[in-house]
């Protein structure tokens, strides 16, 4: 019997989280106090308080005491609309910084009813195994027919070993050679940045299944069912026809107009030829499905045919970020090329964006005589798909690429460092800086390194408040606005999507939260919580060795205007006051270091700074 059983618990909560050592297979149920679950919801929230709980920030990422959280909320299994999401959260082994990763599937349905708020898994199995969690009991199976096997084919052979009801999350062959950007996958969805696949993989995990009946109340199911028909059907409205219509692929062309298309590793904003990667021309010579996540009524996924070389067909869910990673961002505008890079990565388990962003970096440096790899050029889609399958293997170019740009550059040396695109480690997304400059703000601050999901700072660079090309201190408090509205997002759990669906998302998310709960929480008490998540990543951050100078871009951003933009020049010392703005408005101090007060909303002890 566990020491939450008897706690009256809050809707939608479980009120506890197993602790797994794969060692030997023993495990611990952990209460959760409801202050807690109040104070961090779910998702990213709760995961970064069960790092800075598990003391994740001191160790290595890839060692066997390093905790991995699988982590589920208040909302998954609840009627409302995209809810059907977990989170992925550690030390990451690409940034040693706090890395989360989302992903929409039923795993998180299925995760949720075993019984827990979140599974944690520490230790390093003997020999790669399987670790199955049911609602009565946790052990650990051989896992030898299927490691080596791609996502899609452990998939298959761990579908017809287990329960219809049972769901799989597991890693490719990229995660068990530890690839550092490699990913997490769920029937072909991916918790994909920051490399939460390595750190199984070092565990001798391939894979883990969950299956179990265990439900979490409601409190108000007659308030939450009517929110949930209302939210529903704003979710098949105008706010969400582009995700449906033509999925986030239309991004390519309209940024590419505006000079905001990373090309050929940053070095232009633009590139000929990117048309033929458009929704509009893939849909024109190729069969397309489309499909929704588990639980979603939006239906944004956009599935394309694609295929191999040996004749046979396949099918490649097709987003902007990974259009522009394995694209123009590597010089590549070939449809086939482009696709088959994607079915690739999605094989091997890699994040497309650091996939991409680590391989257009090696092109620059051969393009400069500094990497001597003379088949490795921009432009070149065989190339690319070369890369890629070096990724993971032990050829020396591959071992290099597996360990993405900032490492590569440190071992090249020559000022490479200068344009290798990452911040904190992490490969920058498709937006270009130096066009949408309270984005590059976002780059810079973010607790997980350059990243479009944790800050929306691109959507004020898309509205009227700023000039995109001229950052402002005044731009960080938009910023901020936007990083709290992914936060409350991402911990509650929801899908971006739905963001411009709602009104006020902080008011709107608290009535939410409050029908399956029991609570009585406000919008504004949702603003704290967010700030409240929000700092206790940066503590996260400052316990595992932050300095402000973490807090940058790559010197081509701060050196150099784009070529065909040359009004797109972002200034040093003007985004350095805008990080300033940013930190104060955080209420940290100047630089971005935490004093006590800000330590005490976190609930953590101040001494956890200089642990």
């Amino acid at each position: 019997m566990s020491d939450s059983d008897h706690i009256q618990l809050p809707g939608g909560y479980h009120g506890a989280y197993l602790l797994v050592d794969v060692t030997d297979g023993s495990c611990q149920r952990h209460a959760i106090a409801e202050q807690v679950l109040a104070d961090y919801l779910g998702g990213t929230g709760l995961g970064t308080w069960l790092m800075l709980t598990l003391g994740a920030a001191q160790l290595d990422p890839l060692s066997p005491e390093a905790p991995l959280a699988v982590v589920f909320s208040p909302l998954v299994g609840s009627p409302l609309t995209t809810s059907a999401k977990f989170a992925v959260v550690s030390r990451s082994p690409l940034t040693g910084f706090l890395n989360d990763s989302l992903a929409s599937s039923a795993f998180a349905l299925a995760g949720k009813r075993t019984g827990h708020d979140a599974i944690v898994v520490r230790g390093r199995a003997a020999s790669p195994s399987i670790l199955v969690i049911e609602e009565d009991e946790v052990r650990l199976e051989p896992a030898d027919d299927v490691w080596g096997k791609t996502c899609e084919q452990a998939t298959r052979i761990l579908k017809d070993r287990f329960p219809a009801d049972a769901a799989i999350l597991l890693i490719g062959p990229a995660g068990e050679q530890q690839v550092l950007f490699a990913t997490l996958s769920h029937d072909g969805r991916h918790a994909g940045r920051g490399g939460s696949g390595a750190v199984l993989g070092a565990k001798n995990i391939k894979a883990i299944v969950v299956r179990g009946d265990r439900r979490a109340g409601w409190h108000d199911p007659d308030g939450l069912i009517k929110q949930a028909r209302d939210l529903s059907a704003r979710s098949l409205g105008p706010a969400t026809a582009k995700y449906r219509e033509l999925g986030t692929a239309a991004n390519l062309v309209l940024f590419n107009r505006l000079h905001a298309l990373p090309s050929r590793n940053f070095q232009q904003g633009q590139l000929e030829g990117v048309e033929a990667l458009s929704p509009q021309q893939l849909e024109s010579v190729r069969e397309k499905t489309q499909t929704s996540c588990a639980a979603c009524t939006i239906g944004c996924t956009h599935i394309y045919g694609v295929r191999s070389a040996d004749g046979s067909q396949h099918q490649v869910r097709v987003e902007y970020e990974n259009l522009f990673a394995l694209g123009p961002l590597c010089g590549v505008t070939d449809q086939d090329a482009v696709l088959q890079a994607s079915r690739r990565c999605d094989e091997l388990g890699m994040d497309t964006i650091s996939t991409g962003g680590t391989i257009a970096f090696a092109m620059e440096c051969v393009e400069r005589g500094l990497l001597d790899v003379d088949w490795l050029q921009f432009g070149d889609g065989e190339a690319l798909l070369r890369a890629i399958n070096l990724i993971g293997t032990s050829d020396e170019l591959g071992q290099q690429l597996a360990r993405g740009s900032k490492r590569l550059a440190e071992a090249i040396g020559q000022g490479s460092i200068d344009f290798a695109p990452q911040v904190k480690g992490l490969e920058l997304p498709g937006y270009e800086p130096r066009a949408l400059q309270t984005m590059a703000l976002g780059f810079a601050v973010s607790t997980r390194g350059a990243d479009h999901n944790r800050s929306g700072a691109y959507e004020v660079d898309f509205s009227e408040q700023v000039d995109r090309r001229q950052g402002t201190p005044q731009a960080a408090l938009l910023a901020i606005e936007t990083e709290d509205r992914a936060t409350i997002m991402d911990s509650m759990i929801l899908c971006k999507f739905l963001r411009a669906a709602l009104g006020d998302l902080f008011e709107e998310s608290a009535e939410m939260v409050n029908s399956i709960t029991g609570w009585q929480l406000q919008g504004d008490d949702m603003r704290i919580i967010a700030s409240r998540i929000a700092t206790a990543r940066k503590l996260f951050n400052i316990c595992s060795g932050w300095t402000p100078a973490d807090d940058s871009l790559p010197n081509r951003f701060l050196t150099t205007a784009l070529p065909d933009d040359p009004q797109a020049r972002l200034d040093p010392q003007q985004l350095q006051a805008m990080i300033e703005a940013y930190n104060l408005g955080r209420g940290w101090q100047q630089q971005g270091w935490l004093d006590e007060a800000a330590v005490e909303q976190t609930g953590f002890p101040f001494s956890l700074v200089d642990a």
